[in-house]
């Protein structure tokens, strides 16, 4: 049963143009990030791959973390810490027992700078069209298991970028209130399907979506489509962001969860 009585929260998504340059897109990501905090936001949220957009699909295996340390982690958790709120960090490349790939791995940093959840994004992306060609799976190692956390403000639940794709990860992960798609969604799949999936999500279970994006022409030739937005339980749109570095943010309201949970009880419905 959703509690009413809390508060609306303010949560925002970073949209990011992240280059080769770890360093230059953890200082683009701190200018971010303090934005969406002056706006007010408790929970802000970075796009996958926000550290580093290589030249080839390889490059980010080089710059692997060991879980629990390392330049973006212990970024990530100052920056949770000093801004006191929760910081969910878009994805950085993180040590698997494969050498030669890395798990594409989404934490959550907590108030306290301490880390709440780790998602490693289960489905990898494929695509080829003419001379357009991506394969995620030559440098990352799937993961296996979905992830959530809590919040004064509701449950929360992980996905990434190409999950969007898949329903059924987001019925596995059970009753959240927000869902996280943080992305790097190419500017052809983006066009075509971007908004419709997030809007689908935000529906069926019936929650808020917040989704950060890379959005824009990157050092590496790479177009990416941008359009981070926020997603109310009925879908719709609350607000977005078309292209180009920025923050867009908006409040979470568990009230409008229970209002429209209350007005169409689909989730109670389910039958499989």
């Amino acid at each position: 049963m959703i509690d009413t009585l809390l508060a609306p929260a303010r949560v925002a998504a970073i949209q990011m143009v992240s280059a080769p340059d770890v360093a230059l897109n953890l200082s683009a990501a701190e200018a971010l990030i303090a934005q969406a905090v002056d706006l007010g936001a408790e929970l802000v949220a970075l796009p996958e791959y926000f550290c580093f957009m290589g030249r080839n699909d390889r490059e980010k295996v080089a710059l692997r973390e060991p879980e629990g340390g390392g330049p973006v982690q212990d970024f990530l958790s100052a920056q949770a810490r000093r801004h006191g709120i929760y910081l969910a960090g878009g994805t950085l490349p993180l040590e698997c027992p494969d050498p030669g790939r890395v798990y594409n791995t989404a934490f959550v940093y907590g108030p306290d700078g301490g880390v709440v959840a780790r998602y490693d994004k289960i489905h990898l992306f494929s695509f080829r069209r003419g001379a357009e060609s991506y394969d995620e799976a030559l440098s990352i190692r799937p993961g296996a298991a979905p992830a959530a956390f809590d919040t004064p403000w509701g449950r929360v639940g992980l996905s990434t970028c190409y999950d969007l794709r898949f329903p059924e990860l987001y019925r596995a992960l059970g009753p959240v209130d927000l869902i996280l798609v943080p992305a790097a969604f190419t500017y052809t799949t983006g066009q075509a399907h971007w908004e419709t999936l997030l809007r689908a999500r935000a529906i069926e279970n019936q929650c808020y979506v917040l989704a950060p994006a890379q959005g824009g022409v990157h050092p590496n030739g790479r177009r990416t489509w941008g359009h981070a937005m926020l997603i109310d339980p009925w879908g719709v749109v609350q607000s977005v962001l078309p292209e180009g570095p920025g923050v867009v943010d908006g409040v979470f309201d568990r009230a409008r969860i229970a209002e429209v949970r209350t007005a169409l009880p689909a989730l109670r419905h389910r039958v499989l």
